[in-house]
């Protein structure tokens, strides 16, 4: 019950519905209006003010906190941005990230790729060919190809940023599927970025990465509507 009440306080902050600097009723008030025990409300909102979302202060009490003190890259906060009905200006400043990450790791991946990243990388290519982008098979397959890009790349640093940029693969995937009446097949995209790798090409691998990208991006602004 206490993820409900993060999720739905979270939400409302993040699409602006809880301006920063907006503060919160005493405890048990909220706790009341939100029909939980104090209990229950108290754990929502640790779990706020440890994603970044909100501070409590004595004599001050809770309200929200600067949008740069966010940590847009919680899973939590990612999939509240990108549920139901996502937000443009922050569903093009992942593809922004994404653009900038994903290129640099494909190029590294190209460098220092093993075997064993090569296999995970078909076997992921391999699922998503027979399972489709539109069943959870399909998606979880696309992440595990991101993923195994990231490993091979061997930047920890890449690595530690894999998760949530497979955690917006995924979901902005799963948006645009249900979103698009005929979807763009974008595997030719990864199985393009694979071959690069493979052949040891880092500046191709960069560069169909960089297109993988911008054609995922602009499939999005087709499904989400243009960014302001």
């Amino acid at each position: 019950m206490n993820q409900l009440v993060a999720r739905k306080i979270g939400t409302e902050i993040l699409k602006g519905e809880r301006p920063p600097g907006s503060g919160f009723r005493g405890e048990i008030e909220e706790a009341d209006a939100w029909g939980v025990s104090r209990t229950v409300y108290r754990e929502a909102m640790r779990s706020l003010i440890a994603k970044g979302l909100i501070e409590s202060r004595p004599r001050r009490g809770t309200h929200v906190r600067d949008p740069h003190h966010w940590n847009l890259l919680d899973l939590d906060i990612l999939s509240w941005i990108l549920s139901d009905e996502p937000d443009p200006a922050f569903s093009g400043e992942i593809f922004e990230l994404r653009a900038i990450i994903e290129p640099a790791a494909a190029a590294m991946a190209a460098q220092r790729r093993s075997d064993a990243h090569l296999a995970r990388m078909e076997d992921a290519l391999n699922q998503m060919e027979r399972a489709g982008l539109a069943t959870d098979e399909g998606r979880l397959a696309d992440r595990a190809f991101h993923a195994a890009i990231f490993d091979a790349s061997g930047n920890n640093f890449f690595i530690a940023l894999s998760a949530p940029v497979e955690a917006a693969v995924g979901m902005t995937t799963r948006f645009k599927q249900e979103n698009q009446a005929e979807p763009r097949d974008s595997l030719p995209d990864h199985q393009a970025v694979f071959a690069a790798i493979a052949k040891q090409d880092a500046d191709a691998a960069s560069r169909t990465m960089a297109k993988l990208v911008t054609l995922a991006w602009d499939d999005m602004r087709l499904a989400v509507g243009p960014r302001d």
